[in-house]
C-alpha cells in the first residue's frame, strides 16, 4: 500500500532549523516567539491548588463555565461585545487548534481562502487539508516613504470571486507588528458587507500593544462579529506558551460546527490550568499591564539596536521587531539569518519565511525578525554581539 501524504510540501519549518543552529553554535536564541522568563507564581499556585482541590479529570468539553464566564468579561469590558458564555466562547488547545478548527469548519473542498501575506506558517497547509486553495495577497513592503508594511484593501477587495470563503487576519501582526486601525474596520465591514464571505481573526497579540494604542478586535463592530471566529491565546498572555491553552469566540451557530471538530480532535483542555486561568484572569491587572511590561522591552532592543549596523523597525504590537539589515549584507534573508547565527551567535528569523516562496525576490527585503520577549540580561547579551559586527 502506497503511503501518500496529505500536506504535500510540508517539511521542516525554518523555526525548527533556526533553533537548531541556534542550539549547536550557543547562539543567543531571538528568533523563537516565547518568553525565557517565569509566568507570576501565583498563576503557577492556582495551578497546584486546582490539582489539590481534585480537578483532574475531564472537564466539560468547552471549557469549564468559569472560564468561558472570564473570557466573556473580558471580552464585553475591552471591546464592548457580549458573547454567549454557553454558546459563542470554546476554550481550546491553544490557538494553533482554535484556527485549525475554525478553518477546517468553515473552510469545504473547493472554496478558495484569502491569506494576507506575509502570513504564519499554520494557515496553508490547514487551508489545503480542508480542501481548500490559499489565495495569496500581498502587504505592501517597507520603502523610503513608508517605515512598515501596509495592507492594500483594494487588493484584498480584488482577491475576491465567488469561491471565497473566507479571509484570515492576524493583527497585531506577526512577524511585521503593524495593527489594524478604525480605517481597516471600516474597509473590512465594507467588504463583509458586499461580500458576506467569514473572518478568521489571529488575536493572539491583543494584549500586547504599544505607544498608547489600543487592539482594533474585529468584535468591536457587531457586523464583523457576525460573521467573524475571534481567537486568542493565554500563552500570549500569561507567559505560558507551554500550557497550549487559547480559545475563539464566534456566533453560535459557527461555534457549533467548531465544537463538533474540537470533541474529536481533543475533546477538551486540560483541567487544571483552566480553573488555574479562571482565578487568575479575574483581576484585570494582569493583562492591562502587559502592554507597559513589553513596550520597555521592545524599547531596549529598539535603542540597542539602533547602535548597531541593523536599522531596527518599531513594531506597534506582537513580541517582536524587524531590522532592516541592508547595511551589513546584500546576501538573501534565509541565509544572513544563519550566517549571523554560526558567525556572530545570535539567532534571528528572515521574513522571507513567512512568505509562500521564500527565495522569491519578493519575499526578501533584507529584514530579520527578533523576539524581544526575553530576560533583559540576554537582550544586553544579543545586542553586545551585534555592535560589533
Amino acid at each position: 500500500m502506497e503511503l501518500r501524504t496529505k500536506m504535500p510540501g510540508v517539511g521542516t519549518t525554518i523555526f525548527t532549523v533556526m533553533s537548531q543552529l541556534a542550539t549547536e553554535h550557543k547562539a543567543i536564541n531571538l528568533g523563537q516567539g516565547f518568553p525565557d522568563f517565569d509566568p507570576d507564581p501565583r498563576l503557577l499556585d492556582e495551578v497546584n491548588t486546582a490539582m489539590r482541590e481534585g480537578h483532574n479529570q475531564y472537564p466539560p468539553m468547552p471549557g469549564i463555565p468559569q472560564l468561558r464566564e472570564g473570557i466573556q468579561k473580558k471580552v464585553k469590558d475591552l471591546y464592548g461585545h457580549d458573547y454567549d458564555a454557553n454558546t459563542e466562547i470554546t476554550v481550546m488547545a491553544g490557538a494553533s487548534e482554535a484556527l485549525m478548527m475554525s478553518i477546517l469548519a468553515l473552510v469545504h473542498p473547493g472554496d478558495e481562502v484569502i491569506v494576507i501575506e506575509p502570513f504564519y506558517d499554520l494557515y496553508n497547509p490547514v487551508i489545503g487539508l480542508a480542501g481548500g486553495t490559499p489565495v495569496i495577497v500581498p502587504m505592501q513592503a517597507p520603502d523610503a516613504r513608508h517605515a512598515t508594511h501596509r495592507v492594500d484593501w483594494q487588493r484584498v477587495r480584488d482577491a475576491i470571486t465567488p469561491k471565497t470563503r473566507a479571509l484570515i487576519l492576524n493583527f497585531p501582526h506577526n512577524p511585521t507588528g503593524i495593527n489594524l486601525e478604525d480605517s481597516d474596520l471600516d474597509e473590512l465591514e465594507r467588504i463583509v458587507q458586499d461580500t458576506g464571505i467569514f473572518l478568521i481573526s489571529d488575536e493572539v497579540y491583543e494584549h500586547v500593544v504599544f505607544d498608547g494604542g489600543i487592539h482594533h478586535s474585529l468584535c468591536r463592530r457587531p457586523s464583523l462579529a457576525a460573521h467573524s471566529v475571534v481567537i486568542s491565546s493565554f500563552g500570549k498572555t500569561y507567559h505560558i506558551t507551554g500550557w497550549k491553552v487559547g480559545y475563539c469566540c464566534a456566533p453560535a451557530a459557527i461555534t457549533a460546527e467548531i465544537r463538533k471538530l474540537h470533541q474529536f480532535n481533543v475533546f477538551t483542555v486540560v483541567a487544571p490550568m483552566q480553573y488555574a486561568l479562571a482565578r487568575f484572569m479575574a483581576d484585570p491587572e494582569h493583562h492591562l499591564s502587559l502592554p507597559g511590561f513589553y513596550q520597555k522591552k521592545r524599547d531596549h532592543l529598539f535603542n540597542g539596536l539602533a547602535t548597531t549596523r541593523f536599522k531596527p523597525v518599531k513594531s506597534a504590537g506582537t513580541f517582536f521587531l524587524l531590522a532592516d539589515y541592508s547595511e551589513i549584507s546584500d546576501m538573501p534573508e534565509a541565509e544572513f539569518a544563519k550566517w549571523l547565527t554560526v558567525e556572530h551567535g545570535v539567532g534571528v528569523i528572515p521574513v522571507s519565511a513567512f512568505y509562500r516562496d521564500p527565495s522569491a525576490k519578493e519575499a526578501n527585503h533584507k529584514l530579520v525578525r527578533f523576539c524581544f520577549a526575553k530576560r533583559e540580561s540576554t537582550l544586553d547579551a544579543a545586542i553586545e554581539r551585534l555592535q560589533k559586527l
